[in-house]
């Protein structure tokens, strides 16, 4: 059985108190846990003290394991320390320490002592390709860490807060909890299921818990039908009614409070432009032509009565949110890894896209700067054709893309969503956030692509 000891260290350019702080907050491991690895949390640890656990499912060398963490000591501000009670490995200690620089700056450690098992998972492993997985994973780690801290330092001066989102089960809204958490902030779901910090909802009855709605400080708006399915009449019908009823339904319900929230953040998307070619499209740039314009549009102006109420209120028109966790690139990831992926239709259409992270990071700077209202396009600085998309994407996974998808097999398929989504060119800017100086994590979408897919340089 091979031993090896691993070491990854970064200065973080915070106090050592507040990146301790950040590590022992609720959500830091959701935030740790690189989006390329197939990960379930069965049961969290409430703290990282001494005896809590952690119990995991997942994928090692295509094995499915159950792994079982221990904290089993915790030194304030200096360090804690976790082991693997039952997992892949025959042994796995793993100690993050804490080094103060000055006051600004610190250095976080991980050290991890393994020693890889014998059989079949062995030797599928083996110590070159773990020292390999645990770079990858590490470095994404401390990258995160450092994002994530740096976002929250910008706000510093402004109190914690209290918000409530809608849709925090879903893609943007599973990550998006947790950056707040583990930013000192308290977050309140609404959603039709009750459960502890939950105001309870149902939009299709149009009720709402208002009382428990008084003293919020934000609300994060992010719950929709999914656009994902071939668009039958009853599907476009559920799509427009879940944005439009559901928004009406808060902001009404928000302007009648004693206590309002200050901001009201509703998600929006880039179908509000419609096909545009390659016409640069600002938050100033008028509605487009054609069903999911008509839908953003219509779901805009179900705000407008928090807006009459003196709330702020913000619209985040997303462009194609990346993640190999969902949405487009999680579906695009299978055939492109067989080498049977290309380009779409002429591949000449804009594809406006932006990495998770920067929806959580710019949806953030909406909640925490007070200058900002009404639309803001939530989208990279550097938009991309389809076919430059498909060539970078098989750059990163060393993959041949020599399949282009016709236009006529799309529509086939997928109808008119095929025409909206995946052949309509949105060549979008995001003014607002340019002009109110957001710091975007991922601007160029190959670096973008191999840090969410642990294809970063070993160098």
């Amino acid at each position: 059985m091979e031993e090896g000891m691993f070491t990854f260290r970064s200065k973080i350019p915070v106090s050592v108190e507040k990146a301790f702080r950040w590590h022992e907050r609720p959500g830091a491991i959701d935030r740790l846990i690189p989006p390329w690895e197939d990960v379930r949390i069965e049961e969290r640890a409430p703290s990282i003290d001494p005896g809590n656990r952690v119990v995991m499912r997942m994928r090692i060398g295509g094995f499915p394991v159950r792994w079982v963490a221990e904290h089993t000591s915790l030194d304030p501000n200096h360090s804690f320390h976790d082991r693997q009670v039952s997992g892949p490995f025959s042994r796995w200690e793993h100690t993050h320490r804490f080094t103060p620089v000055d006051g600004d700056h610190c250095v976080l450690e991980d050290e991890v002592d393994y020693q890889i098992p014998g059989g079949s998972l062995g030797k599928r492993l083996g110590n070159s390709q773990v020292e390999r997985m645990l770079l990858q994973m590490f470095r994404y780690r401390h990258d995160t860490t450092t994002f994530d801290l740096m976002a929250h330092a910008r706000y510093q001066e402004r109190s914690t807060m209290k918000i409530a989102i809608t849709g925090a089960g879903g893609l943007v809204g599973s990550q998006l909890q947790p950056f707040l958490t583990t930013g000192g902030h308290e977050v309140v779901q609404i959603s039709r299921s009750p459960g502890p910090n939950t105001i309870v909802w149902d939009i299709k009855k149009g009720e709402i818990d208002t009382a428990a709605l008084e003293g919020l400080d934000a609300v994060i708006h992010l719950a929709g039908e999914s656009i994902v399915g071939r668009w039958s009449d009853e599907k476009k019908k559920k799509i427009r009614q879940s944005r439009v009823e559901g928004t009406k339904l808060l902001s009404e319900s928000l302007a009648k409070l004693k206590q309002p929230p200050k901001v009201l953040v509703c998600a929006s998307a880039m179908g509000f432009y419609g096909d545009r070619g390659d016409e640069v499209l600002t938050e100033q740039s008028p509605a487009g032509e054609g069903f999911l314009p008509e839908v953003c549009q219509q779901w805009e102006a179900a705000a407008d009565p928090a807006r009459e109420a003196g709330i702020r209120v913000a619209h985040a028109r997303l462009g194609m949110v990346l993640s190999p966790k969902g949405g487009a690139l999680a579906q695009m990831l299978t055939p492109f890894k067989f080498a049977v992926g290309g380009r779409v239709g002429s591949g000449k259409q804009y594809w406006s896209w932006i990495s998770l992270d920067d929806v959580i990071g710019g949806l953030h700077h909406l909640v925490m700067n007070d200058t900002i209202h009404g639309p803001v396009n939530l989208s990279s600085p550097q938009p991309v054709t389809n076919r430059q998309f498909t060539k970078i994407l098989g750059k990163v996974l060393s993959r041949p893309t020599p399949f282009p998808v016709p236009e006529f097999a799309l529509k086939l398929a997928m109808g008119e969503m095929a025409d909206d989504l995946l052949l309509a060119s949105c060549r979008m800017e995001p003014k607002v956030l340019g002009e109110t100086n957001y710091h975007f994590r991922d601007p160029e979408l190959e670096r973008c692509l191999r840090r969410l897919l642990g294809r970063q340089s070993e160098a």
